[in-house]
């Protein structure tokens, strides 16, 4: 499995009980709204899919995940901190509803002179104001607000947002 492939979805907390349930702190609900059976966890640097056994919500944010196979407090330690990813082709969304999360590695274009800026980084919606951390080819990281006036395109087939970017905001 390929990272291109892949979104990021949340990360493992610390086991909860003894039976090999975890903490599952999560930015979207995909697992939940798609008949998927797996998540895929980075462990050690690789993506590894893991099947479901069951999960029940803590809150918005939070879920218990128990996964097949993983039946002790000591084996879910070894997931603690670790990366959760779900397959963008298994999303099932529609283009104009995709979460900010399936975003995240989209590159972005100024639609003034279709120029490229950089790849999404991360996009922060912790505010009423969501910004889009970009990676520029020269190695820096631009905050860029992501209204939806400011977005004219989004091709998910070549994972590129065209944006309307204000004059003078690049060189910040």
């Amino acid at each position: 499995m390929k990272s291109i492939d892949v979104y990021k979805i949340g990360r493992i907390g610390k086991p909860h009980g003894v039976k090999g349930e975890m903490n599952f702190m999560f930015t979207d609900d995909v697992f939940d709204r798609t008949d998927s059976d797996y998540l895929i966890i980075e462990v050690e640097g690789l993506l590894v899919p893991f099947f479901i056994e069951e999960y029940r919500f803590r809150s918005d944010e939070t879920a218990l995940l128990k996964l097949c196979d993983i039946d002790s407090q000591e084996q879910a330690q070894q997931f603690t901190n670790c990366d959760v990813f779900f397959e963008r082709s298994k999303a099932d969304t529609p283009d104009d509803e995709l979460s900010w999360a399936q975003i995240v590695g989209f590159s972005i274009v100024n639609a003034a002179d279709v120029q490229p800026v950089g790849t999404v980084a991360a996009v922060d919606n912790s505010t009423i104001n969501t910004l889009f951390e970009i990676d520029t080819p020269d190695g820096r990281r631009l905050l860029i607000p992501a209204p939806d006036d400011l977005i004219e395109e989004v091709d998910v087939a070549s994972k590129t947002i065209k944006m309307s970017i204000p004059d003078g905001l690049l060189e910040l």
